[in-house]
């Protein structure tokens, strides 16, 4: 058998017989397969919920939303990650965005442990809501996964419809799923994707995104930091609706 191109083996080399068979499978388990990230997607598997937040070079906006996100849900079943649409797979966060984000009470040691991840397919793999930083990222994310039109928001998108639909509405589009969270945040979330084009107008587009502060002033970061804070607690409240609390 000729190996034509393996990385680690050279081009041409024949392996020959049962030992050589035995080699070659050992290499193709052993090789990761380009776009995986296989501990992230075991992760996903083990939790009942899982959020992807997404915004360029996943440095400085989603990582921020990532981890905020995950002090919320600390004692919940919910994963929190974060990925960038151009991202150079990783790189920490700025130190800019590790200092607000310790500020706001996130581990110095998590934030530093902060590693980029590109998007792609397998990135939404098993994702029940997806929380773009701005609406080019939004559309990126749909265009990779359509099957995600209808749960993936921008933060400041997502936040201003949850201000229009109160607890009441939400606990009567999730009824019909009983106790399967999944079920309940899709149908939560298709009844808030509803509302779109029904609730007061913004008097820019651009208010639905979270500026980018890369290679900008620290003022820039921390409006950004702002614009973010505001999306929190609207998003920790929809999951713990979905996950059954009142």
């Amino acid at each position: 058998m000729i190996v034509e191109d393996l990385t680690g083996i050279q081009p041409g080399r024949c392996i020959g017989g049962t030992r050589g068979l035995t080699m070659l499978i050992w290499h193709f388990s052993t090789v990761p397969v380009i776009g995986q990230h296989p501990l992230l997607q075991s992760k996903i598997g083990s939790f009942v919920l899982n959020i992807v937040t997404v915004c360029t070079g996943n440095i400085c906006r989603s990582p921020l939303a990532e981890q905020l996100l995950s002090n919320r849900f600390a004692e919940l079943d919910v994963n929190v990650s974060s990925a960038g649409t151009r991202a150079r797979a990783g790189m920490p966060m700025t130190s800019e965005t590790v200092a607000l984000a310790v500020a706001r009470g996130v581990n110095r040691e998590k934030a530093l442990r902060h590693r980029s991840a590109s998007l792609i397919p397998s990135t939404l793999s098993g994702i029940d809501l997806a929380i773009a930083m701005s609406r080019e990222h939004r559309r990126q994310i749909v265009e990779t996964q359509p099957s995600l039109t209808r749960t993936t928001f921008t933060a400041r998108e997502l936040a201003r419809l949850l201000d229009s639909v109160g607890d009441t509405d939400l606990h009567s589009a999730m009824a019909t799923a009983g106790s399967d969270p999944r079920h309940r945040l899709s149908l939560a979330l298709s009844r808030i994707a509803s509302l779109r084009g029904l609730v007061t107008p913004l008097a820019t587009p651009e208010d639905d995104d979270i500026i980018d502060p890369y290679g900008r002033s620290r003022r820039t970061y921390d409006i950004a930091a702002a614009q973010l804070d505001s999306t929190i607690a609207p998003v920790e409240r929809l999951i713990r609706l979905a996950l059954g609390g009142n």
